[in-house]
C-alpha cells in the first residue's frame, strides 16, 4: 500500500472545485496510477473525515509551442479526484 502523502498530491484551487464545496465534494490532485479505494483511504487518514465517494477524471495536458524552436511539446497529464464527504464533515484546508 501507498503513503498517502504519495497518492494525494495537492488540492486544485479552481471556481468549480470552490463551487463544488457547498455539496461537500473536494477535488484533489492525485498520483495517476491510484486507484479510487487508495484514494478514499488516503483522504480518510490524512484529514480524518468519512468519505462516501470518489470520482476520478484523467486530463490530458495541453499542447505548449517553443517560440524560438518552432517545436511543440505538451504539460503533463494530470488525474483529479472529486471526493464527496459524509454530512457533517469538512477539510478545513479550504475554508476561507
Amino acid at each position: 500500500m501507498k503513503d498517502a502523502r504519495d497518492v494525494i498530491l495537492e488540492p486544485v484551487i479552481s471556481e468549480k472545485a470552490f463551487a463544488l464545496l457547498e455539496q461537500n465534494v473536494y477535488t484533489f490532485k492525485v498520483h495517476p496510477s491510484s486507484s479510487k479505494p487508495e484514494i478514499a483511504n488516503a483522504v480518510e487518514e490524512i484529514f480524518d473525515v468519512h468519505v462516501l465517494n470518489v470520482n476520478t477524471l484523467r486530463r490530458k495536458g495541453k499542447r505548449i509551442r517553443n517560440r524560438r524552436r518552432l517545436t511543440y511539446g505538451s504539460r503533463p497529464d494530470t488525474k483529479r479526484a472529486m471526493v464527496t464527504l459524509a454530512e457533517g464533515d469538512s477539510i478545513e484546508l479550504f475554508e476561507v
